[in-house]
Order: structure tokens, then C-alpha cells, then sequence
């Protein structure tokens, strides 16, 4: 990573060894900057295509929450303290990709790996204290969903995601240091860190969005928490009692169904299904229910037209989505932006892996603004103090990162 971070723009994604049927490498380092594409909402999937269509090339990115504003009718009118790019996407000049333990470079040359092992680490940076606030109160998140639960008792919607942003205004942090901090403290599969010159993404997500694997789509919603005990008995029960909880197979199956509907556009007739169902996977802080959900792409689709119809991703919008979307911006008080968009990688054969930007740091290094958000999902089951709750769970690895 410190090697990777000398460069103007870098990539680094870390499955952290969870084997996982779908991943290509254990983690991948892409840095330096042969090509670029930095666009705002619009035509930013087609401009995606065009370029994907001149480089032929392994490409790094990520793609913005706010692309809803090009999938749909929708709009963006939250401020926005980090002015990430609504989709920017790069060709490396070098690619280092790690399979068991051996390291294989995809571009640039064999010696770059010398280069890599005899890259001085700085020493760690005494940074100041980070002056951490919430945008809500505990009052005012609680207000919010009992308004939201009055929405899905008039039908307006079943479920939404709703989330909140915690901040700090003159933030000085070392991105690459803090980056390790919490990849070591919540080692999760799709962690990842993205730098494009001052602005930094670091991600501890345990979310897939969705990949591509020849002709298969695959998506991998989360909807259901628990946090994890000391006692290995106690931990034991709560995976239990997670995986036979109601309300969190409730709101992880309209997930499911959303994702079933989002895959039926891009798919062949008749090829989507449900792979797993309830799944309870553990990572340090949470256990987490995630269902797998796959199809056979349409051969005349194109395969961005397949994130496409799919982005954003039903997990972190809700159901009905455009009408989740449009109470989303309507009562939350920040702007998403990459919060909850997706960023990873697209192979030269079109093969490809996104992430869904959640737990997960960002920064603008130039206006010294740090950010990160948390949600759960509202469904009219839902208690608000123990969604508040689930909120500050979600956000124990950061706040303990940052030193809050």
C-alpha cells in the first residue's frame, strides 16, 4: 500500500483471505495512471462503455450513489463536502495481483515486485484528534423513522434504507495508516483502498454489490445484523437466533426479491434464482445474514448495462426503489455521494467485481472534510432505538480507528 499510495491515483482490494467461490485473486494492487474517466451523472454509463470499448483493458473504479439520477427521474440536492466524481474509473500502468500466496504481475514489469519489497514504510504520523459530530441527534433519527414507518403504513413503501453521516470539518489523518488500522481491526472481503489524488476511499465493506464470472451475474445483499459475543457459546446462539429472527428475514427477503427483479433486465428467461437463502456469515464485530442471487447474462446485453439495471443497489435503497430513493433524499441530511455506490475492478474479457461502498471512511484531503455514514433498514416490524443502536454497532470499527 505505501508503495501503491507514491502515485497519483491507486487501488487496492483485499478479500482478506475469505474464501469466497467468486473471487479471482486474494487481493489486487493497481497504481499509477495510463487512462482515465471522471464524469458526472448524465451519460456516465455510456461514457463508461465507450472507454471500456477503447482500452480493452483491466479498469479500476467506482460508481457513485448518485447515478440514480441517471438510472431514474431522480435528483441530488444535499450539499456535498467531498466532491468525489459521480463515476471515474482508470487503466493502471501497473497491476500486481496475489493467488496463494504468489504474486503475478498483470501490467508493467516482473521487477516492479523488487521495487514493492524495498519501498521504505514511513513511521507512523502523531495525528490530532478528530472532532467527530453526527448530522442527526438520537432525538431527530428517531423522529425520522417513526415518519418513515407512517410511509409503509400508507403503502408508500415495504422497506428503506435510511442512513446517517457522522463527520469531522479540518480532519488531518494519514489515509494509508488509518487504512491498515481498520483493514486489521474489521478484516472484511471486498475491504478496498481507492485514492484519486485527494480524495481517498477506505473501505472495510463486507458487501458484494455484484460480479460478473463468464456468463453469470452474481449478487450478494446483506440485510440483517447481529453483533458478536466473547463467549463462544453466546456467539454460537446469537448466529441461531439471527438466522431464525423474523424481522431480519423479512427485510432480507424483499432485498432478495428487489435483486430477483434488478437481475430479471439483464438476464436470459427463466435463469434467475436464489443460490442461498439466510446466509449467516461472521466477521469480527457482526455476524451478517446475506443471501446470494444469480442469473445467466442476455448476450445482447451489454454488461455495464447490467450494473446499470441494477445500480444502486436494492440493499442500500429499499422497496418500491425509486419511491425508497426519493423519501431517502427527502429525510436524510447528507449527501451520499460514494457512500453506498460500489467501486472495484472490470477485467480485459469483461468479467467484473464491485463492492458496496458501506463501513467505510471517506476523505477529501484538500478540504480536510471526513466522512462516514451508517443505516439499517426501516420496515414496519422495526424498533428505532435499536436501529439507533445497530447504527452506532456499525460504526464501532471507525469510531475506534479514528480514535473516537
Amino acid at each position: 500500500m505505501h508503495w501503491a499510495n507514491q502515485f497519483e491515483v491507486c487501488c487496492f482490494l483485499d478479500s482478506n483471505q475469505y474464501k469466497d467461490a467468486y473471487s479471482a485473486y486474494d487481493f489486487v494492487i493497481a497504481a499509477a495512471l495510463q487512462s482515465e474517466l471522471s464524469c458526472a451523472s448524465g451519460t456516465a454509463f455510456d461514457q463508461l462503455k465507450a472507454f471500456q470499448a477503447a482500452h480493452q483493458q483491466w479498469l479500476f473504479g467506482f460508481f457513485s450513489y448518485d447515478l440514480k439520477n441517471e438510472t431514474e427521474n431522480l435528483h441530488s440536492n444535499h450539499a456535498d463536502q467531498l466532491n468525489f466524481p459521480d463515476l471515474y474509473f482508470f487503466v493502471p500502468k501497473y497491476l500486481i495481483a496475489f493467488k496463494n500466496g504468489k504474486a503475478e504481475v498483470l501490467i508493467g514489469d516482473e521487477d516492479i515486485l523488487n521495487e514493492i519489497n524495498s519501498f521504505p514504510v514511513e513511521t507512523k504520523h502523531q495525528v490530532a484528534a478528530l472532532n467527530i459530530q453526527q448530522k442527526l441527534s438520537k432525538v431527530q433519527y428517531i423522529s425520522k423513522i417513526e415518519s418513515l414507518k407512517n410511509h409503509i403504513i400508507r403503502g408508500d413503501i415495504y422497506e428503506l434504507n435510511f442512513c446517517q453521516e457522522f463527520f469531522a470539518e479540518n480532519a488531518q489523518i494519514n489515509p494509508v495508516e488509518t487504512f491498515e488500522a481498520l483493514n486489521q481491526l474489521s478484516p472484511t472481503p471486498f475491504a478496498g483502498y481507492f485514492k484519486v489524488r485527494n480524495q481517498y476511499i477506505l473501505s472495510a465493506t463486507p458487501e458484494r454489490f455484484m460480479c460478473k464470472r463468464g456468463k453469470r451475474l452474481i449478487s450478494q445483499p446483506i440485510k440483517g445484523t447481529a453483533k458478536r459475543s466473547s463467549n463462544p457459546e453466546a456467539d454460537e446462539q446469537i448466529k441461531k437466533d439471527l438466522r431464525n429472527d423474523i424481522k431480519e428475514q423479512a427485510e432480507n427477503v424483499m432485498i432478495v426479491d428487489l435483486v430477483r427483479h434488478d437481475l430479471t433486465k439483464s438476464a436470459v428467461k427463466g435463469t434467475v434464482k436464489v443460490d442461498e437463502l439466510f446466509g449467516i456469515y461472521s466477521f469480527p464485530q457482526v455476524h451478517q445474514m446475506i443471501s446470494t442471487i444469480s442469473c445467466e447474462l442476455d448476450p445482447n446485453i451489454h454488461f455495464i448495462d447490467a450494473i446499470k439495471n441494477a445500480f444502486p443497489m436494492g440493499s442500500m435503497t429499499g422497496a418500491p426503489k425509486v419511491k425508497a430513493m426519493q423519501l431517502i433524499e427527502q429525510y436524510e441530511e447528507a449527501k451520499r455521494g460514494i457512500y453506498s455506490g460500489s467501486f472495484g475492478c472490470i477485467s480485459p474479457d469483461g468479467d467484473f467485481d464491485f463492492n458496496v461502498v458501506i463501513r467505510s471512511i471517506l476523505f477529501n484531503a484538500e478540504s480536510k472534510y471526513l466522512s462516514f455514514q451508517v443505516g439499517g433498514a426501516i420496515t414496519y416490524q422495526c424498533d428505532a432505538e435499536k436501529e439507533y443502536e445497530e447504527c452506532l454497532l456499525k460504526a464501532s470499527a471507525i469510531l475506534q480507528v479514528l480514535g473516537d
